[in-house]
C-alpha cells in the first residue's frame, strides 16, 4: 500500500539567531549520541553480571566451544566435522565443574540425580590448567567428537585471538571461561548502537533510537547465551550489522558502497554460522521496496551484494556441498532412539510452545524454565508491536523488510525440528538462541510500534523513553535475580547461602565480583537518570507541537518568510532521507 507525505505545516520564524538554528541538530544529535553511550553500557553492564552469575559450563555447548577455541589457540587447527575431539584439558575442566548435576532451580526435580547445590567447588588454585600439553584432542584421547567443525572458524579464531593476545592460553580453564565470555558481551555491546540507529533512520526519531537501544534487557535468555561462551553472539553482531544497513537501503540510501557493506558483512556472518543466510531475503526485499532508483539499477545493487558477500564467505557452504555432499555436515552422528517421542498432532504446538520458551528464557541446558505466564506475556507484546508496525502508517515498508529475518530464523528452526521428526519420531534443536540473529530487527520493530501508537509524535515518543528504560532494566535485573536463585539457592536455603555457593564457584576473588556488580548498579542508575532527563531535553515550545504528530516530513517546507525557519524536528538527524516514513 502507497503511503502519502502528510502535509506539513510551516513553521513559525524562530526567535533565536540563524546560526543557533544551524546548529541545533547536531546538538541535539550530541545528546542523543551520550545517552546512547550510557544506555550501550547499561546493557553491557547487564551481561557481563550474566557472565559472572552462570556456572562454568550450564550454557548450550559452551563447553563445545571452549575446546575449539583452545584449539586453534594451540594450533590445531580445524579438523573435518567428526575429526574433531574433546581436549583432556575440557574433559577435567567439565567434571571440576560439576557439568552432570541438576541446578536447584531445574524444571522438574530428580531425586536420583546429582544435585549441584551438593557439590563441593574444587578450590581456586587447584583448578586445572589448559596449556598446550592438554589442549589438543585426537582419536586417540578416547574423549568424545567435538562436533563444533561443521560452523565455519570464524567465531573461534577470533576467541582463540583473545586468548593469546591477553596471555590466557595457558591459564585455568574459569578463568580462560571468563575471558571468552566477556569477549561476548562485548559482541553483545556493539549490537546496541546499531539496533538504536536502525530505529532512528526508519523513523528519524532519536527517542525511538533509545528504545530500541535497551531492547535486550527484556530477553533473559539473550543475557544468558551472550554472557557465555557461544558463537551465536558473532552471528547476533552480523546480523545487526546487515539490518542496519537493510534499513539504511528501505529508506532510500541506494549507493553503492552500502551494497558493498551489506556484502561484506553478511560475507563475514556466514564464515560463522549458516543462520546468516537467513538476513539474505531482508536486504533483497529491502531494495525492492527502496525507492528513488529503476528496478534494474536495484537490482543490479542486490547482485553486487551478493557476489561480495559469496566472495568473502559464502564459497563455504559451496565448497561443503562440492566436498561433502550437504551444505551443512553433520559433526555428530545422531541416535533417534533417544528422543523422546512425540506424537504426530502435537508436533507443530511442542515447536511453538518449545521455541516460545526457549527464546525469552531457558536457562542452563534448557532445565531452568521462566515461568510461562512471562513467556505469553513477551510472546504477545512481540507479536502486536510487529502487527502494529505493519498495519499503522508511517514504516510499514521498512517493517516489512525487518521482520522477515527473525520471521525466517524462527521458521528455519521449526521446520528442522518438524524435519526430524519425520523419520525420529523426536524433536531436536529447537533452541531460542538460534533466532538472536533477528533481535535488532525485532529492537526496531518495537521501537517503530512505540513511535507510531503515540501517534508519531516527538514529545510523547520522547515521554516514552524513560517508561521503557524503567520497564526494561526492571526485566533485566529481574532475570538475572531468578537466574541467580536458579542457579544457586538450594530448597531451604538463604540467599546469604546461594552468595557463598557463588563466590566458591568463581573464577574470580570476591573483591573482583564485588567491583563488577558496582559498576554494574553505576551504569543501571546513570540509564535510569538518562531516560529520566532525556524528555526534558527534548522539551520543544508548544508552537512546535501541531507539527510533530505527523511522521516525519522528506524535507520541511520552505518559509515564504526571508527569516530562516527552525526545522520541524530540531534534535533528530539532519539530513533527510527517503520513504523514511
Amino acid at each position: 500500500m502507497t503511503e502519502t507525505t502528510p502535509h506539513v505545516r510551516q513553521d513559525p520564524a524562530p526567535t533565536s539567531p540563524a546560526s543557533a538554528v544551524r546548529r541545533a541538530p547536531r546538538s541535539g544529535l550530541r545528546g542523543y549520541r551520550r545517552a546512547l553511550v550510557v544506555l550501550t553500557l547499561a546493557v553491557a553492564a547487564w551481561g557481563a553480571v550474566w557472565a559472572v552469575v552462570t556456572p562454568p559450563f550450564q550454557a548450550p555447548d559452551e563447553q563445545n566451544h571452549l575446546n575449539s577455541a583452545l584449539r586453534i589457540a594451540h594450533g590445531g587447527g580445524w579438523p573435518a566435522p567428526g575429526d574433531a575431539y574433546f581436549s583432556p584439558g575440557v574433559v577435567e575442566a567439565v567434571e571440576e565443574a560439576a557439568y552432570h548435576s541438576d541446578p536447584p532451580g531445574r524444571w522438574t526435580y530428580r531425586p536420583d540425580a546429582r544435585q549441584f547445590v551438593d557439590v563441593e567447588p574444587v578450590p581456586r588454585d587447584e583448578r586445572a590448567h589448559i596449556d598446550a600439553a592438554t589442549a589438543l584432542g585426537d582419536a586417540s584421547s578416547g574423549t568424545d567428537v567435538d562436533q563444533m567443525t561443521q560452523h565455519p572458524p570464524l567465531y573461534y579464531a577470533l576467541a582463540a585471538g583473545v586468548l593469546r593476545v591477553s596471555g590466557l592460553d595457558d591459564d585455568r580453564w574459569d578463568v580462560q571461561m571468563l575471558a571468552l565470555r566477556l569477549f561476548d558481551v562485548l559482541l553483545l555491546a556493539l549490537t546496541v548502537p546499531l539496533a538504536a540507529e536502525t530505529a532512528r533512520r526508519i523513523t528519524r526519531s532519536t527517542s525511538a533510537g533509545l528504545i530500541a537501544a535497551v531492547f535486550p534487557l527484556f530477553l533473559p535468555q539473550l543475557g544468558h547465551i551472550m554472557g557465555a561462551v557461544n558463537n551465536d553472539a558473532l552471528v547476533m553482531l552480523a546480523c545487526a550489522g546487515a539490518t542496519y544497513l537493510a534499513a539504511r537501503v528501505v529508506t532510500g540510501d541506494l549507493r553503492w558502497r552500502v551494497a558493498v557493506a551489506i556484502g561484506l558483512v553478511l560475507g563475514l556472518g556466514l564464515l560463522t554460522k549458516v543462520m546468516v543466510a537467513f538476513a539474505v531475503p531482508t536486504v533483497v526485499v529491502a531494495y525492492l521496496l527502496a525507492r528513488g532508483r529503476s528496478w534494474p539499477a536495484r537490482l543490479g545493487r542486490v547482485v553486487v551484494a551478493g557476489v561480495v558477500a559469496g566472495v568473502v564467505g559464502g564459497w563455504w557452504w559451496v565448497r561443503n556441498v562440492i566436498t561433502l555432499g550437504a551444505v551443512q555436515p553433520v559433526g555428530i552422528l545422531r541416535e533417534p532412539e533417544t528422543y523422546a517421542q512425540v506424537p504426530d498432532s502435537e508436533v507443530v504446538s511442542t515447536i511453538v510452545e518449545k521455541l516460545a520458551q526457549a527464546f525469552f528464557g531457558n536457562l542452563g541446558w534448557l532445565e531452568v524454565r521462566l515461568p510461562g505466564a512471562w513467556v505469553v506475556a513477551g510472546t504477545m507484546v512481540l507479536m502486536a508491536a510487529g502487527l502494529a508496525a505493519l498495519a499503522l502508517p508511517g514504516a510499514r515498508r521498512a517493517s516489512a523488510a525487518l521482520l522477515l529475518l527473525p520471521a525466517g530464523l524462527a521458521f528455519g528452526v521449526a521446520y528442522n525440528a518438524w524435519d526430524f521428526h519425520q523419520f525420529s519420531g523426536g524433536i531436536v534443536a529447537v533452541q531460542g538462541r538460534y533466532v538472536f540473529g533477528g533481535v535488532t530487527a525485532l529492537a526496531a520493530v518495537f521501537a517503530v510500534a512505540v513511535w507510531q501508537l503515540v501517534g508519531r509524535h516527538r514529545r510523547r515518543t520522547a515521554w516514552a523513553v524513560p517508561l521503557v528504560v524503567v520497564l526494561t532494566l526492571a526485566a533485566g535485573v529481574g532475570g538475572l535475580a531468578w537466574a541467580f536463585a536458579s542457579f544457586y539457592r538450594g530448597p531451604g536455603e538463604s540467599v546469604g547461602d546461594a552468595v557463598d555457593r557463588w563466590l566458591a564457584w568463581s573464577p574470580v576473588e570476591a573483591p573482583a565480583l564485588i567491583a563488577v556488580l558496582v559498576l554494574a548498579v553505576t551504569a543501571w542508575v546513570s540509564a535510569l537518570v538518562v531516560g529520566a532527563l532525556w524528555p526534558r531535553r527534548l522539551a520543544a515550545p508548544a508552537s512546535l507541537d501541531a507539527t510533530a504528530g505527523t511522521a516525519p516530513p522528506a524535507a520541511v517546507v520552505p518559509s515564504a518568510s526571508p527569516v530562516p525557519t527552525v526545522p520541524t524536528v530540531p534534535s533528530e538527524a539532519p539530513r533527510p532521507v527517503k520513504d523514511a516514513r
